[in-house]
């Protein structure tokens, strides 16, 4: 299973890195979509990335637009996170398909409405409270990411440390 988490327009570099971090603990492809809020080089990205960077591959995207050009939802496996989905994130069956692709949108607005609307049945939202507005971007990531990977055995990553061997 290849796990593509697309971040539509970040705006914290700090957020960015932990994705990046996460991104290159399970092996999923981190999609950056422009404009973003900070210069990649930035040194709280690289910190926060700590020395995973080599080890994780990122496609960049110039717009959304054009991100969805080169991957049309209607033939990708892809699902939209955001506090207005329309399904828990836990209920999607994930285990069946090669493919997935995750988009998280900015920090302060999140995705388009528009395309929240037009593809309204692949919305998927993390519960909570109601008066909370949103959870962290990296936490949301994660989440999402460990649920995707559970369902498929926590294919190719490993289950058991060898630490103390």
């Amino acid at each position: 299973m290849n796990l593509n988490v697309v971040l539509v327009e970040p705006e914290i570099p700090q957020n960015t890195g932990n994705i990046a971090r996460t991104c290159a603990a399970i092996g999923a492809k981190l999609h950056l979509v422009y404009p973003l809020g900070f210069d990649i080089t930035e040194k709280q990205v690289k910190r926060a990335g700590l020395d995973y960077w080599d080890k994780l591959e990122i496609e960049e995207h110039t717009s959304f637009k054009d991100f969805l050009e080169k991957y049309p939802p209607e033939r990708k496996n892809m699902f939209f996170v955001t506090t207005k989905g329309q399904h828990v994130y836990s209920d999607v069956e994930y285990k069946k398909l090669d493919e997935v692709y995750v988009l998280f949108g900015k920090e302060t607005k999140g995705l388009p409405e528009e395309i929240l609307k037009k593809y309204l049945e692949k919305t998927i939202r993390i519960p909570m409270r109601e008066t909370i507005r949103s959870l962290n971007l990296s936490n949301s990531v994660a989440i999402v990411a460990y649920e995707i990977f559970k369902q498929n055995e926590f294919d190719n990553l490993e289950k058991i440390s060898k630490y103390f061997e």
